[in-house]
């Protein structure tokens, strides 16, 4: 098995996105079902397969004259990439300096002497004048870069340190959750379906970090938009903004963005505070930039022989043996690509793409990258055309600073863990689609999973035992709220009946005496009441508990 040649790895072309379709020709043409579901263009047709003992060398393979021909192109933009060096150039050789004469120095040595001492102070001037001149154009290209990435900001009030409980608007906002998002990009097929939708979740408070990856065949339905494919949606409402107003090009992905940010906040149960979109190229030369990334392949090796590369109309072959693997940028492109080879397929896939941004975030935020100025540089080439987020610098900045304090391993989030899958393969209409468990657009055991997992931090910091009463003749409502306080990340306590049925109104009693400000905060927001700090009845037994809640009528 190989790794790749550096002049491949440094390349920067775009990867169409694996076993994805279709894009609309013009802005007033909808993304056909087709193409949203994946189904394959007519052209060009890869060569043939070989069935062989997959045993050869990895990277690109000219394919059979016989079975096509393949026609070299050099990308837009780009030097000729791939080619041999161009004929006539000559390596430079400093001119020699004449022989002197030995003996006694000449008559006007000293002055001479003084001369060069004169210019010597003058190169030095004109050196540091150039590194001066450099350092601005870092400066500069770097603040372009970095407002063509970063283009709002302050929708996530846990990046504040000891935030006022007022801003947040409920359980989850003591988090930090940013919707990953990967696309093929310009000059690839599909180039806005987002087959790559992963949701990273960072808790300031107790500095952990979590990964989950949303199956991109999930089956979803879209008020205004009919049921697709999750990794449609995105393209489907741009798509239709565009058709709107064609001019409006920022409007469209906002509006795509927007569309995308509700729907996995649906699935998963929780508020999405940011979105970072990026492309296959920008993600091959991030990992380059930082001198690629090393992974442990676990438990089988992965090999694929049918990986095509549209771009380049060759085929690519796959061979990475199990155990401890560097990869570069080209090679864990296609490793976070392939899927056809393995048991779990798609989601095997989605397994090891979070492998990957585990350990590329673990690269970037080491102090190796962020004091070289080369890698610097390289990221923000990288990202700046290719990468597009809502964040602002100084979150950025702030959620750095945040990441760094990040204690252990990143948890990686399986939704189709075997032990207990909560999504599942399934059929709809002849379509290969992804679907709950649960049953078709039933996303409530989905929900409840995901935010016990990422447990809001204030909740969790303070982990207020919270007791549910119930005050009506509805039996079994307070069981129904107790589920559904936990399914929020509330420590329940007692659950049962109050001494009267005869309350219209719910209770919400604070016996913490001010201390859980922010469990106080959530309760007061999730059941729409104002606490009080006496209990409305001497007979109630709290059992320890540090908020106690009386159901009412109003609660059914």
């Amino acid at each position: 098995m190989n790794d790749f040649r550096s002049n491949l790895s440094r390349r920067a072309q775009q990867r169409a996105i694996d076993g994805i379709l279709g894009g609309p020709s013009n802005s007033r043409q909808r993304i056909s079902a087709s193409r949203a579901f994946g189904h394959p263009k007519a052209a060009p047709t890869p060569p043939p397969r070989r069935v062989d003992n997959f045993k050869r060398p990895e990277g690109y393979h000219a394919a059979p004259r016989a079975a096509q021909t393949v026609t070299a192109s050099k990308p837009v933009g780009m030097p000729g990439l791939g080619t041999a060096r161009a004929d006539g150039f000559r390596q430079a050789t400093p001119p020699v300096a004449p022989k002197q004469k030995l003996g006694r120095k000449r008559p006007h040595a000293k002055k001479r002497r003084s001369s060069w001492l004169r210019w010597s102070v003058r190169g030095g001037v004109v050196v540091m004048a150039l590194l001066v001149l450099m350092g601005g154009f870092l400066f500069t290209k770097g603040y372009i870069k970095l407002h063509k990435v970063f283009r709002g900001g302050g929708k996530a009030a846990a990046l504040q340190a000891n935030v006022n409980p007022t801003l947040l608007k409920g359980e989850g906002d003591g988090r930090i959750n940013i919707l990953l998002l990967g696309k093929g990009g310009p000059g690839h097929d599909g180039p806005d379906l987002t087959d790559t939708m992963l949701l990273a979740s960072i808790d300031p408070i107790g500095k952990t970090a979590s990964l989950i990856s949303v199956p991109r065949d999930l089956w979803v339905t879209v008020p205004g938009y009919g049921s697709s494919k999750i990794n449609a949606v995105y393209a489907n409402a741009k798509y239709h903004a565009q058709s709107l107003n064609a001019k409006d090009t920022q409007g469209a992905e906002k509006a795509g963005i927007s569309q995308a940010e509700n729907t996995v906040g649906q699935v998963l149960g929780v508020p999405i505070h940011y979105y970072g979109m990026i492309d296959f190229q920008a993600f091959e030369q991030a990992i380059d930039t930082v001198g690629g990334v090393d992974i442990t392949v676990s438990p089988n090796d992965v090999v694929s022989e049918h990986m095509w590369d549209e771009s380049t109309h060759r085929p690519y072959y796959l061979n990475v043996a199990a155990g401890q693997q560097h990869f570069d940028g080209q090679r864990a492109l296609f490793y976070a690509r392939s899927r056809h080879t393995s048991a779990r397929g798609d989601f095997d896939r989605t397994e090891r793409q979070r492998l990957i941004i585990q350990a590329l975030m673990a690269k970037i935020l080491t102090a190796g990258t962020f004091t070289n100025p080369a890698k610097v540089s390289g990221l923000m080439s990288a990202f700046g055309d290719h990468v597009s987020t809502d964040m602002s610098i100084s979150d950025s900045l702030r959620l750095r600073t945040i990441a760094s304090g990040i204690k252990g391993k990143i948890d990686s989030v399986d939704l189709a863990d075997p032990a207990a899958p909560l999504v599942k393969s399934g059929s709809y209409n002849g379509l290969s689609i992804v679907e709950p468990t649960a049953g078709l657009s039933d996303f409530s055991q989905l929900n409840a999973f995901v935010r016990n997992k990422l447990r809001d931090g204030y909740l969790a910091s303070e982990n207020a035992t919270v007791a549910v009463l119930n005050g009506t003749n509805t039996a079994g409502l307070a069981s129904q709220k107790a589920n559904e306080l936990k399914s929020y990340g509330y420590t329940t306590g007692t659950v049962g009946d109050a001494p009267t049925h005869t309350y219209q109104k719910t209770v919400l009693v604070d016996l913490s005496k001010g201390k859980d400000k922010y469990t106080k905060h959530y309760l007061e927001n999730r059941l729409h009441v104002t606490a009080v700090t006496k209990l409305p009845d001497a007979s109630i037994q709290p059992g320890g508990a540090s908020f106690v809640v009386i159901l009412g009528q109003d609660a059914q």
